[in-house]
């Protein structure tokens, strides 16, 4: 995976891009809506990503801003746990770069990612019920939302982009 247009770049991580990763779930506004993750959790998926680059198409890939190089977030494609028939996507923005349009863009490039690997899947993605920042986000690159997906311990909000 590797995108970039006037605004964002999507690439892979290096792997001494570990302490930005990892700064990103620092901030209590960022972690508010995902599963509580120990330090040591985040290095293992950083890890995994790396690992994933060689054997998968599908990882965590790091978003940048073109315009100044500065560390954005992070986003990932993966065939869905709850379902592998569909293919789920999501993404982890900065707070600083919250409300300018890039949630939508970072959509648009996984959605066309998953749509250029001809896997004949629908696209999922899922958000906790209260994070209705990311639920625009999803409904404006053309999600439906269905019923919501329960979890043993949550139940959280479900969008679908259905194949053609």
């Amino acid at each position: 995976m590797h995108y970039k247009n006037d605004t964002i770049i999507i690439r892979k991580f290096t792997p001494e891009e570990f302490p930005l990763f990892s700064t990103l779930f620092e901030n209590e506004n960022v972690t508010r809506y995902l599963p509580y993750k120990t330090p040591e959790e985040y290095k293992e998926m950083f890890d995994k990503a790396l690992t994933d680059y060689k054997e998968s198409p599908f990882s965590r890939w790091a978003i940048f801003n073109t315009q100044n190089n500065d560390f954005v977030g992070m986003c990932l494609a993966r065939i869905f746990l709850d379902n592998p028939d569909q293919l789920e996507i999501g993404y982890t923005l900065g707070e600083n770069y919250w409300g300018k349009g890039l949630g939508t863009e970072v959509c648009k490039a996984l959605v066309d990612y998953c749509l250029s690997l001809n896997h004949q899947k629908d696209i999922v993605a899922v958000t906790d019920l209260n994070n209705i920042g990311s639920q625009k986000v999803l409904l404006k690159s053309g999600f439906n939302r269905i019923e919501n997906l329960a979890r043993e311990d949550r139940e959280l909000a479900y969008f679908i982009l259905q194949k053609e």
